[in-house]
């Protein structure tokens, strides 16, 4: 199948043509049809398998078939983080090239006063972070009322984010009659639940198996010390052909003490995520797309908006705690046919989700022997993990109250 057979508005081939789109990937060969004939999807899909396309070229062919642009908001994309809004907006701009349709998008971090200068002229598609969404309705500068189009794209981490009530809050403005497509990257049992309060009779379209791992990826495994991590870091990036990495950690604060080590040894570096201001992470990622960064760290959430077709190394710094997660990060590199090579670097306490990595993506990673930080530390018993659990979900939930104070 080609682009050509999807039965698209001829402005949108004319644009998608330019962008050298010539034949769909899986997502978007599935769920285009399934949009024209306005039927609601539920999908399972990634960030970079083609996702926004997949929603953004058939709601744009709808809008043009409408015709008379009245300049009210007739589509909503709601996204978890500022990186990934940008990206769709930038995207529906592109594929809109030849058509009147146009679009804004609106986040936290910054000032809202060119925002809704812009809301103020009119547009067609708003993309928006919740958060940012309901405090401009509040103000009376967002009506959702002529809503015909509604995409809750990256569900799960809408979730993880503690957005849930900020969503529902949204859905309780949208009107019925409406064409909604949700799409998340892994689905629990909790995120079927929730889609079936947005979803009516939905169609299902899965873009990828989340347990497998591209062929095109190799990937390596360290076995280290809690205390050793950093200084494996430094010798793994000894190496010359690491020209650009992307480098994975568990926690903000973790992202920053990393950066720290690494500017130490005057290896050029930044850090991406939730606490840093708006204009910092456009910054950072623009510096590291345009090769001015060695080593960008990014937190899992951040890094949903992170799409670089050249990158070609990846390292978990720390080892995710759920295996998906494993599979989407190192998805980040051997992007568009091209090689990648996946590092992840396990201390004991890790040692466990590195087997459950293993039984998800069905192979042994390969474990890289000969370096000099070898695993010497023993893991925690049971005691000492429920400890460390309770402790963590304390402070996650901690996290979470006090980022609702701040917002109230």
């Amino acid at each position: 199948m080609r682009f050509d057979d999807l039965n698209l508005h001829q402005s949108l081939t004319k644009a998608i043509k330019e962008l050298k789109y010539e034949v769909p990937t899986s997502i978007q060969q599935q769920a285009i049809p399934i949009i024209l004939n306005k039927k609601d999807v539920l999908g399972s899909a990634q960030t970079g398998t083609g996702k926004t396309a997949a929603f953004a070229l058939p709601i744009l062919h709808h809008l043009i078939n409408q015709g008379n642009s009245s300049r009210k908001i007739k589509t909503l994309v709601v996204t978890p983080t500022r990186e990934l809004a940008i990206q769709i907006a930038e995207n529906f701009t592109l594929y809109s090239k030849y058509t009147n349709i146009n679009n804004t998008v609106i986040f936290g971090g910054v000032k809202q006063g060119s925002q809704t200068d812009r809301l103020k002229k009119g547009v067609d598609i708003l993309v928006a972070t919740p958060g940012r969404l309901l405090d401009l309705m509040g103000q009376g500068y967002i009506s959702l009322k002529d809503i015909s189009f509604f995409v809750l794209d990256e569900a799960d981490r809408m979730l993880d984010m503690g957005f849930i009530n900020d969503v529902k809050k949204i859905l309780e403005k949208l009107p019925t009659n409406r064409q909604s497509l949700f799409f998340s990257a892994t689905m629990p049992k909790n995120i079927i639940e929730f889609s079936n309060k947005i979803l009516r009779n939905p169609e299902k379209v899965i873009a990828h198996k989340t347990s497998t791992t591209a062929n095109t990826i190799k990937q390596f495994l360290y076995f280290t010390n809690k205390s050793t991590k950093k200084d494996l870091l430094f010798h793994i990036l000894r190496n010359n052909d690491i020209k650009q990495i992307l480098v994975f950690s568990r926690t903000k604060h973790g992202a920053d003490r990393i950066v720290r080590n690494l500017k130490k040894k005057n290896i050029n570096s930044a850090a991406i995520h939730g606490d840093k201001a708006q204009n910092q992470r456009q910054k950072t990622l623009k510096d590291f797309k345009d090769n001015n960064l060695r080593v960008l760290v990014a937190t899992d959430i951040a890094a949903r908006g992170i799409d670089i077709d050249q990158l070609n190394y990846v390292l978990n710094y720390d080892i995710p705690n759920e295996a998906e997660t494993y599979v989407h990060r190192i998805g980040r590199c051997g992007r568009a046919g091209n090689k990648g090579i996946s590092i992840s670097i396990s201390e004991p306490e890790e040692n466990v989700y590195v087997k459950a990595i293993e039984k998800l993506i069905g192979k042994k990673i390969e474990i890289v022997s000969e370096q000099p930080f070898k695993q010497t530390e023993k893991p925690m018993n049971t005691q000492q993990k429920k400890e460390f659990e309770k402790e963590k979900n304390r402070k996650k939930q901690e996290f979470f109250k006090n980022r609702k104070k701040k917002r109230k």
